[in-house]
């Protein structure tokens, strides 16, 4: 910047980077005791936390600056030429997306979870325009800011596949140019790399800075790194592999793990060996962990440890790597370091009662403290590389050497595992868990660091970020500090029920930052902090209900989720409906394919999902509220109709759109109208007759007559139709399942039931099932040939009314026995009778009895079922 140019934020001049972040720290400073008065604030000293921060564009705290750089972004919007008036997106993006995992800036940060940003990019361009807002309160590591920032600077072969993929879907090219975005997360570490993500840094001053600091290190603790080799000259440490020693629980003899279980040759472990001692047969779990009694001095006292003993040292000489036993010599280092004090600023805080802290070997290896993670070559030398980049003048450059240095904390690890079959011994740890291996890889952070750095240059040379077009904050996103209506596109990817404790694993790097996570809103699953199912569904839907009330009417959010909990997946779609999104499309993403599947069943998923779901529109809203009756029913579904796929094409083939489905429609209108507190005007039977009146139906499916007119244009491209397949679960599968079979052609009960015994056979333990003879009784007409058929509306009105009858029958023999003392749960339940006796009580605003049975029903039944959990969930707040 020369002496004449101003920087300007925020309309305010300053000279230069350091003047504009010195301001805005001090401002800060001012603005925390408010700040702290947020759900969510970050654990830390103020000074920590302001260091960490880069105001106003970044914070390590919530951001209160969010809103004025919102009103200045809404100003820009003017200014940009390729920008419609008229832009409204009717459809959700529900095209198949293939992306990997090999992207030089997705893979410059190794955090738990990634979504790779140009499949976001997808969304972004489908959804937005350039300069719109788009928001992420579960960012992570930042890739929907990194998405948002390469929709006006794609690589080309992104730009090149994306706008193939976009001449063949939609036959025009998508409208490039950079859009604004606010990314956050609860985690200090995270909203840390996101920041390093959407920030330019001067790769020539962090190269310079990283130089240096490894040439510090080599002059004073490379001597730690040093063996020595065949010539009795001095080689380089790669890896030092280090193995427990265990105990034969016959004689007592002193084993090496590795020396006696491990095979260099196949380069595998044995499960069984003979005591080199006693001959007998022995596996590891029949062996004992041998201890040794150290002194600490980080806390002052002698602390019980794992005996390990240095296996094998690969090392660097002439510049070519060899393998030898420890020696002499090394063993001589060894004791030199131990005889070192502790490093003065590094971390050594006692762990909290943390999940985390209960499995993967922590509490076997008695790890207590951050230390404890480390062999004390590794702390100390990650200690000085850390200590080194808190002296580097210029804060970007210092916090970009930290983005790097962190990754280094895993890896130099205990946590770091000995796998010879693997490329290198670099990042060697189970993600998602602190496990402690048996033998583990102690790496020198040359043979770890030379390497990454060159890869963080090389990618982000190619990559342009520019400041102040995304933001960044930490911390709860139910409590995020921005204005109602002002966003125009949210990308989240929520915590995924009991997937990873993210707070718990963030601890061991967010501990060299100083600033942790407040993980008393933490949306998980959570053992040790006591939260279920229940306490994880109530908060998300509070971050649910953020969004609801930021997102523009009219406008979309897009929900990327992985469990193969159908529990939490229902959870996470009554959280969205009970904030008061609609659910407008539901698809499978298998990541490693990239490709999309509809789901026909919650309890069918096994792969990550992905959710479109929009905020109905402000006249829709006023409508809904001031004119009751059934008038509205249809004004719902048009808009829904609306904000459906029209058309869906799979390998040059048709396909069904379940959502199109009437009873899918139906369920969305229940849930539309219960969420809000009114009773539902009308029943399925009636509702499905005025489909048949009002829209036009293609294939089992709704249409408004312009989009069937739509349809039917394309599907003459791709006549195959390919019909979804129906996985029985349940009651209300089977009868879908019946009503396909029956729909075709008439069939007689023998005709049946073979196919009926394999179509049933993946039903929901606890769930009763009538006969195949009952539910067509109760559901389906016997004609005089002896043949089943589906009913006529008519007729169907009237086994609809006997049916309900059967199942209000039943429902109350299970209200008799959960109103007995000492009533005990229900071991098998029928769930249609379930749902109708909920639905009654509903009605009858007995709320209190569909909360005493939900508690004492096989609670698989309650959690997995879309309808019961709905109706359940909403009786509890008004009992």
């Amino acid at each position: 910047m020369s002496k004449q140019e101003k920087l300007i934020c925020l309309g305010k001049k300053f000279n230069s980077e350091e003047e504009r972040r010195e301001y805005f720290r001090n401002e800060l400073r001012k603005k925390l005791p408010e700040l702290k008065k947020l759900e969510g604030f970050p654990i830390g000293e103020d000074d920590d936390i302001i260091n960490l921060s880069d105001p106003p564009y970044y914070t390590a705290c919530p951001n209160p600056w969010l809103n004025h750089f919102i009103a200045e972004w809404e100003e820009e919007k003017e200014h940009i030429k390729t920008r419609k008036k008229d832009f409204e997106i009717d459809e959700p993006y529900a095209s198949d997306v293939s992306e990997g995992k090999t992207n030089q800036i997705y893979a410059a940060h190794s955090y738990h979870t990634k979504v790779p940003h140009p499949a976001i990019m997808r969304y972004i361009l489908h959804y937005t325009q350039p300069g719109d807002i788009i928001l992420d309160g579960f960012a992570g590591t930042g890739m929907t800011a990194v998405a948002a920032i390469s929709c006006g600077n794609p690589d080309s072969e992104t730009q090149y596949k994306i706008e193939t993929e976009w001449k063949h879907i939609f036959d025009s090219s998508p409208v490039w140019g950079t859009r604004k975005s606010i990314v956050g997360d609860l985690a200090p570490v995270a909203s840390f790399v996101s920041y390093n993500y959407i920030n330019p840094v001067n790769l020539e001053d962090y190269e310079m800075e990283i130089r240096r600091i490894i040439s510090s290190f080599d002059e004073k603790l490379g001597w730690m790194y040093e063996t020595k080799h065949t010539n009795g000259k001095v080689g380089k440490i790669n890896y030092v592999v280090w193995s427990e020693m265990l105990a034969c629980p016959n004689c007592n003899h002193e084993l090496s793990f590795t020396e006696e279980f491990y095979e260099p040759e196949s380069k595998t472990v044995s499960d069984v060996i003979k005591c080199p001692s006693c001959s007998t047969e022995l596996t590891k779990e029949s062996c004992t962990l041998l201890f040794e009694t150290t002194f600490d001095k980080a806390i002052d006292k002698a602390v019980r440890k794992p005996k390990r003993y240095p296996y094998l040292i690969n090392y660097n000489y002439s510049s070519s790597n060899y393998t030898k036993k420890p020696d002499e010599f090394d063993f001589s280092v060894l004791k030199r370091i131990e005889e070192l004090d502790f490093p003065e600023h590094a971390p050594h805080f006692k762990l909290p009662d943390i999940q985390m802290a209960k499995v993967g070997r922590v509490k076997t290896t008695n790890i207590e403290y951050i230390h404890d993670f480390f062999l004390k070559r590794a702390f100390h030398s990650l200690a000085f590389l850390w200590e080194a980049t808190l002296k580097v003048a210029d804060k970007r450059t210092q916090a970009f050497l930290q983005f790097t240095f962190e990754q280094m904390v895993w890896g130099i690890s205990l946590l770091n595992r000995f796998r010879p079959t693997g490329f290198s011994q670099v990042n060697q740890y189970l993600s998602g868990v602190f496990y402690v291996a048996s033998h583990t890889s102690e790496i020198s952070p040359d043979y770890l660091v030379q390497g990454k750095y060159k890869r963080l240059i090389k990618a982000f040379s190619q990559y342009k970020s520019k400041q102040g077009s995304s933001l960044n904050y930490c911390g709860d996103c139910s409590f995020l500090n921005v204005k109602p209506n002002s966003i125009d596109y949210i990308f989240t990817d929520p915590p995924f029920g009991e997937n990873i404790y993210y707070s718990d694993l963030n601890i061991l790097i967010e501990a060299w930052h100083k600033v942790l996570t407040n993980a008393k809103n933490e949306a998980i699953i959570d053992k040790a902090k006591s939260k279920t199912i229940f306490e994880y569904q109530l908060l998300m839907e509070a971050c649910f209900k953020k969004y609801f009330e930021v997102l523009k009417p009219g406008k979309w959010m897009t929900v990327e989720f992985s469990n193969t909990s159908a529990a939490v997946w229902n959870g996470i779609q009554m959280a969205l409906q009970k904030a008061g999104f609609v659910i407008a499309n539901l698809a499978a993403l298998d990541k490693k394919q990239g490709t999309f599947q509809a789901v026909t069943s919650p309890t069918a998923v096994k792969q990550d999902l992905v959710i479109s779901c929009y905020k109905p529109s402000s006249e829709f809203e006023t409508k809904f509220k001031t004119i009751h009756g059934e008038v509205v029913v249809w004004d719902f579904v048009s808009e829904h109709l609306h904000h459906l796929p029209v058309h869906l094409k799979k390998l040059n083939t048709t396909t069904a759109i379940i959502e199109r489905s009437p009873k899918i429609i139906f369920d969305r209108l229940i849930s539309f109208y219960l969420m809000r507190g009114f009773p539902v005007p009308i029943d399925a039977k009636d509702f499905q007759e005025g489909l048949k009146q009002r829209y036009v139906e293609r294939d089992g499916m709704y249409f408004t007559k312009e989009q069937a007119a739509e349809y039917d244009e394309k599907k003459a491209r791709a006549p195959e139709f390919v019909q979804l397949s129906l996985i029985v679960t349940n009651e209300s599968d089977a009868i879908e399942w019946l009503k396909e079979r029956l729909r075709k052609t008439k069939q007689k009960y023998q005709d049946i039931t073979n196919d009926w015994k394999i179509a049933t056979q993946a039903l929901r333990k606890g769930d009763l099932l009538p006969e195949l003879q009952d539910i067509l009784n109760e559901s389906f007409i016997l004609d005089s040939d002896g043949k089943w058929r589906t009913p006529n509306p008519n007729e169907a009105k009237d086994r609809e009314a006997l049916r309900t009858k059967v199942l209000l029958k039943e429902f109350a023999t299970y209200v008799t026995a959960v109103s007995q003392a000492k009533a005990k749960k229900l071991k098998e339940v029928r769930a249609e009778a379930l749902r109708a006796g909920f639905k009654n009580s509903w009605e009858q605003k007995d709320f209190s009895t569909i909360v005493k049975l939900g508690d004492l029903i096989p609670q698989n039944i309650l959690f997995e079922d879309e309808q019961l959990l709905m109706y359940y969930d909403i009786a509890k707040d008004r009992v």
